[in-house]
């Protein structure tokens, strides 16, 4: 549940899905392995509890600490059973399925997917339907528990008074699956939840096996198809995670593709809220004309501005403010702490392979040459004016540069750099300022050393 998907854990994803699409803040968390690390993750607000379950014994189990906490005594509605690492979910997914469950008059929802490739990657749980009643679930069947049965083994079960048989071909070869969400009316959780029991492969309680009981006890189970199957993924191998980390990369490509430039569809990173305003900078704007290249990261906070140029591999991470016309190069590194913003004008182009790094305020058409590294803390912050250019292995930390200057091969701590006018009229570089050298007496030839 820890593991990220697109920059953001995948719980804290599904809390806010969950949140948003049900319009409640009313969430059990069950955690059990890095308990404090989720929950910290999550962090504390009203509504939420935490339940440590302390064996992991199945989700059933799980399911069954949960309504155990006191909170859940007197609740009473619908209760959504959503796996932690379903870190695609979306709010619109989750409303979707509260309404069709509000609508279908049943006591419990189970959302399916259609499992589209080869019948061996479909590790899911399969759904059960009967085949004297196509729309009634009969109860899933776990694919461990399929792969458990000998091959000229029938499973058979009574669904309303009639007996169902299913080979384990046909079980295997069921392409509807079980995405693992469930919409339940909570009365009828917390009287049934007893009845599951450890009958299987792994020795779990299962919350699949509701259906049955929920059939066996005359209640209404439906189902509803989700739209799109990859917004259902969870997982438990490094391959989904990374497949997940593409959807929502393709996701967020789908939104940006006919406003943003991007070189490379499969390697690039903007964090949400920033391509947020992206989009709302778009209604604001006939064209931006913002252009990224390959495998450049721009985290949370970076504020773009019209024909921004950032060019292959630069990072933009942390409170950033970028004006017009701004080209960051090949592999610029430019980034703040939480408490810090960086402000950079109109016109400024800072060449590749630069560092630039806390509170810096930079003027306009302000050039950055290779070689440079700039440093402002919330202290000591560098305001550099309008019209600079700094070039050569160049450091500045907590200075501030007038405008109109040049300043090359120095090191600038803690200075104010003034704009002076010669006598020609011309404005005197500034060259080759260095500190005075310290610990000289700590040198000797290698000759000298040796004797």
């Amino acid at each position: 549940m820890l593991h990220e998907i697109w920059g953001k854990p995948s719980v804290l994803r599904v809390s806010e899905a969950a949140r948003d699409g049900l319009s409640s803040g009313n969430q059990v968390i069950v955690v059990g392995k890095k308990a404090l690390d989720v929950a910290t993750t999550l962090g504390k607000i009203p509504q939420r509890v935490f339940i440590y379950q302390k064996e992991q014994r199945g989700t059933g189990h799980a399911v069954r600490t949960a309504l155990q906490h006191q909170e859940l005594k007197n609740i009473s509605g619908t209760a959504f059973i959503i796996p932690g690492d379903m870190g695609l979910l979306t709010k619109e997914t989750v409303k979707e399925l509260n309404d069709q469950f509000l609508s279908a008059g049943c006591d419990m929802l189970v959302t399916t997917g259609h499992h589209q490739g080869s019948i061996e990657d479909n590790y899911y749980g399969r759904i059960l339907k009967s085949k004297h009643s196509p729309d009634s679930i009969i109860e899933i069947k776990e694919h461990r528990d399929i792969l458990a049965m000998t091959r000229d083994a029938e499973y058979s079960v009574t669904f309303r008074g009639e007996e169902e048989r299913f080979t384990p071909d046909e079980l295997l070869n069921i392409r509807e699956f079980n995405v693992g969400i469930y919409a339940i009316k909570i009365e009828a959780l917390k009287e049934l939840i007893r009845h599951l029991e450890s009958d299987n492969v792994q020795g779990e309680l299962y919350v699949t096996d509701l259906i049955k009981i929920f059939n066996d006890n005359g209640l209404k189970v439906c189902s509803s198809r989700i739209s799109n199957n990859d917004l259902a993924l969870s997982f438990n191998v490094k391959s989904v995670l990374k497949k997940m980390d593409a959807t929502f990369r393709a996701m967020i490509y789908e939104q940006l593709k006919d406003i943003v430039t991007i070189d490379d569809p499969d390697d690039f990173y903007i964090a949400e809220d920033t391509v947020e305003r992206i989009l709302q900078l778009d209604k604001e704007y006939s064209a931006l004309d913002i252009h990224l290249g390959k495998g450049v990261h721009v985290g949370e906070n970076v504020r773009l501005g019209r024909g921004n140029i950032i060019e292959k591999n630069a990072i933009l991470r942390g409170n950033l403010v970028f004006g017009s016309g701004i080209r960051i190069g090949e592999n610029v590194n430019i980034s703040t702490h939480p408490d810090q913003t960086m402000v950079i004008g109109d016109a400024c182009h800072i060449y590749r392979g630069n560092v630039i790094q806390g509170s810096v305020r930079m003027g306009k058409n302000v050039r950055i040459e290779t070689g440079v590294r700039i440093t402002g803390s919330t202290n000591d912050p560098v305001i550099i004016h309008d019209n600079v250019v700094i070039k050569g292995m160049t450091y500045v930390y907590g200075s501030v540069i007038e405008g109109d200057l040049l300043i090359e091969h120095s090191i600038l701590k803690n200075r104010y750099v003034e704009r002076v006018l010669k006598k020609d009229g011309t404005i005197q570089p500034v060259k080759y300022i260095l500190p005075h050298p310290e610990g000289l007496d700590s040198i000797s030839s290698l000759d000298n050393s040796m004797k």
